[in-house]
């Protein structure tokens, strides 16, 4: 693509341009190659001036001029890796602009069109194993609306790093064992002995949800009263199992429905023991536990963390920072180099803890990301809008999918920034108009199917581009240049959100093309062009909505 082709001309000139200023380019030397900011400046535009001031101890500005001078004079000399450039110009305080070819843009269509169905994909990732532990909801209860949203950017953030060519896994770390799944099953249990007309007493804080009772109802269907008899630790064991295995039986058909699916499940219960005692040893060997008022402290502070950590408490057993520490260093002893972690708006307190865990392991702290994810909060009508639930406990995530469909759950739960809060217009939502911004986008895509079909010809790449002038079709196409950048950048910040915007703005583009110019017309070329044009953005728009995992109907 263009910039790559920016980049190789600007590289063969970095050393002439050393020679210049008589000092070396460090091999570590990066510069951005982005849009100006002004589109009169050109098509795209370098910074290298500014990253080198420092290096060369010189004014942007001065640096810039010499750039452009050497950039000149290969122009001049015409040679082939560089006559897909116009011209160049420069611009204070120091940025150096390329002006591409028209007939560059104009081919750049039949790039899309032969690569069709893997358009957007690169190899930015160079294989590199990246895991992604997102959802990892406790198995006590049904989804709510803050996993959903967790879900929904997990899974978009693992399909765009699988297209920006890196090696994926997506997995959810199953908590099937500790306190919270032994309340369960004594939870159960107690319903369990109330349907058969029994006295049993719920844990104060075991869960009082009535979908406990579903789960009861489901043990007595298939067990009827044998289980009565059974003794007490055992009968704990029972039916907090059954009632796990029952509520994953659940997260998994709720989140297959908005097209989540998960390659590991990975059991914390797996952990207990020699992993467990692995990863505590390694710490120990660093000189970074310590033992005080009984208890087993992780001296995190020293790695960055606001305060140090209890391991073990007094009364022997461990706090849960031991498994996730366990756990993240089976990450590594897996071979994978790279984690994101999607977490809850409550987990702020883990990032530093997290980190200086890693670190303390002996692993690069860089090579986890963990990202907080804000709650959502449903509106309808402009008022914020609580769903009538049973006994009002929570919103489920599957009565959110029931009111709006899938499409628009995920869409909805991408629109803003990770660590933003976000409202979700349920009204709009449901709007089958041009102010629901995923209907805006499938309806860009059926649109150009219809118009397809209605041409009633095949679209090819043997056709004459060079009367693609008007700057409608040149500024469609040059959005469309920008889609696997776009891509890039994206897995780069982690933040699904700039790929929906891109995407709104190419069919915000389209629109505009559409509106101004008929596409089929008298004039053969010109109407084959211009089909081409159109399929090539409906070939975007179609591979931007899959890594969003949102359909794209031909038809509405």
């Amino acid at each position: 693509m263009l910039r790559s082709r920016i980049q190789k001309v600007v590289e063969l000139l970095l050393p002439r341009l050393a020679e210049k200023f008589g000092l070396e380019i460090p091999s570590t030397f990066t510069y951005q190659i982005e849009k100006p900011k002004i589109a009169e400046h050109g098509d795209f535009s370098i910074d290298c001036a500014f990253q080198l001031s420092k290096i060369f101890k010189r004014s942007p500005w001065d640096i810039a001029k010499v750039i452009f001078q050497l950039l000149k004079d290969e122009l001049e000399r015409n040679k082939d890796d560089i006559k897909f450039i116009q011209d160049v110009s420069v611009a204070r305080p120091g940025f150096v602009n390329f002006i591409i070819h028209k007939s560059e843009w104009q081919n750049i269509l039949i790039y899309v069109k032969k690569h069709e169905g893997i358009y957007g994909a690169s190899s930015s990732g160079n294989g590199q194993k990246v895991i992604l532990e997102y959802v990892s909801a406790n198995p006590t209860g049904p989804l709510t609306i803050a996993h959903g949203r967790q879900a929904c950017l997990g899974d978009t953030l693992a399909n765009i790093f699988e297209k920006s060519g890196y090696a994926v896994c997506r997995e959810y770390y199953l908590n099937d064992t500790g306190r919270q799944i032994s309340l369960l099953g004594q939870s159960t249990r107690a319903r369990y002995f109330e349907l058969l007309g029994e006295e049993a007493i719920l844990p104060d804080d075991g869960y009082h949800g009535e979908y406990i009772r579903d789960i009861a109802r489901a043990i007595v269907v298939e067990h009827g009263e044998k289980l009565k008899q059974m003794d007490m630790d055992e009968s704990i064991a029972f039916f907090s199992k059954f009632a796990m295995d029952y509520l994953m039986r659940q997260i998994k058909e709720d989140l297959s429905s908005i097209r989540v699916n998960f390659d590991e499940y990975y059991s914390e219960l797996s952990l207990k023991g020699k992993k467990i005692d692995y990863a505590l040893n390694c710490l120990q060997e660093k000189g970074f536990l310590y033992e005080q008022d009984g208890a087993m402290w992780f001296a995190s502070k020293k790695l960055g963390d606001d305060k140090d950590r209890v391991l073990r408490k007094s009364d022997n057993t461990y706090t849960y920072l031991v498994s996730d520490i366990a756990y993240h260093r089976e990450k590594f002893e897996r071979g994978f180099t790279r984690f994101v972690n999607l977490l809850g708006p409550d987990h702020h307190g883990y990032v530093k803890r997290l980190k200086a865990a890693v670190d303390a392991l002996g692993y690069e702290p860089k090579a986890l990301d963990i990202l907080i994810v804000q709650l959502t909060t449903l509106y309808k009508n402009g008022k914020p809008f609580r769903m009538s639930t049973r006994k009002g406990e929570f919103i489920t995530l599957r009565q959110l999918i029931d009111e709006v469909g899938a499409d628009a759950t995920r869409f909805f739960f991408l629109m803003r920034k990770i660590n933003s809060h976000l409202d979700f217009d349920l009204e709009l939502a449901k709007e089958k108009s041009q102010d629901n911004p995923v209907f805006y986008l499938q309806y860009a895509h059926a649109r150009i199917a219809s118009l397809l079909k209605y041409a009633g010809q095949k679209v090819g790449v043997d056709v004459d581009l060079s009367c693609l002038i008007e700057e409608d079709e040149l500024e469609l196409i040059k959005l469309l240049h920008e889609f696997p950048w776009t891509i890039v950048q994206t897995a780069r910040v982690l933040e699904p959100y700039r790929l929906l915007d891109y995407l709104k703005d190419v069919a915000t583009s389209f629109h505009k093309f559409y509106s101004h110019h008929r596409v089929v017309t008298k004039d053969e070329s010109l109407t084959k062009s211009r089909l081409l044009l159109c399929d090539c953005v409906r070939i975007v728009i179609r591979n931007g909505l899959q890594l969003l995992g949102v359909s794209h109907p031909d038809q509405m």
